[in-house]
């Protein structure tokens, strides 16, 4: 017996964008309903997310993770999302601003199969997956503009290698917990902007820190 997959209209994609204050053109709308469909599908088979209604995941995985392009003014450029896991919030990103050039970094073989399925179903050129650890990662992605990360923890080893050389990034921009903030405002090799509470959240945060120039990590006492 077939499972009938149900995905939330395009009235109702369309009114959850509004809510979150973004645009809904209707290729993307498009795009949204479809990444859901195949998002449903395969999570029968591998867990990609613990949330399973159609509606939430419209939220919190799309709505939340595009809210970053207009919050802080994502437009072109180099991104990679690191954990990619489902596609969050990197290929969201994509689908919001298509002239971004990004990179999903994940180390789990099923989930880089499913992340390689969207690309091909959604038709986003520009996009790609690296099947690897981010430690292991360098001049395949440099220069970076954007490093993001949802969920990812390991916060110091992560912030590190974001500002190294052979990363270069200029930017991270982070999805936290408000539990999360404290320690990661204490790493000094980052200035960080007032964190941006997540619209219909009570406790989720975009993050973002700009990389101090070199003159300025000089002074700064290493990271324990």
């Amino acid at each position: 017996m077939t499972t009938t997959i149900s995905v939330p209209s395009v009235a109702v994609i369309r009114r959850a964008l509004t809510e979150f204050s973004l645009p809904a053109y209707d290729d993307q709308v498009l795009q949204i309903q479809q990444y859901i469909k195949i998002l449903l599908t395969w999570n029968e088979k591998i867990n990609l997310t613990a949330i399973r209604d159609p509606l939430e995941i419209l939220h919190r995985h799309f709505c939340e993770c595009m809210y970053a392009a207009d919050a802080i003014s994502l437009e072109k450029g180099r991104l990679a999302d690191v954990g990619s896991g489902g596609g969050f919030p990197g290929l969201a990103l994509k689908i919001i601003r298509p002239g971004l050039q990004v990179f999903l970094v994940e180390s789990n073989i099923k989930k880089v199969t499913f992340l390689a399925e969207v690309i091909r179903e959604l038709g986003l050129n520009g996009a790609q997956v690296l099947a690897r650890r981010y430690e292991e990662l360098g001049e395949e992605m440099a220069p970076l503009e954007y490093i993001c990360s949802r969920a990812l923890g390991e916060f110091p080893g992560f912030l590190e290698w974001a500002r190294s050389e052979q990363i270069a990034a200029k930017q991270v921009i982070l999805w936290i917990g408000a539990r999360d903030l404290d320690e990661i405002q204490k790493i000094s090799t980052w200035d960080w902007q007032e964190p941006i509470p997540v619209p219909h959240s009570l406790r989720r945060l975009l993050l973002v820190g700009n990389k101090k120039s070199s003159s300025a990590d000089t002074s700064l006492p290493p990271i324990v």
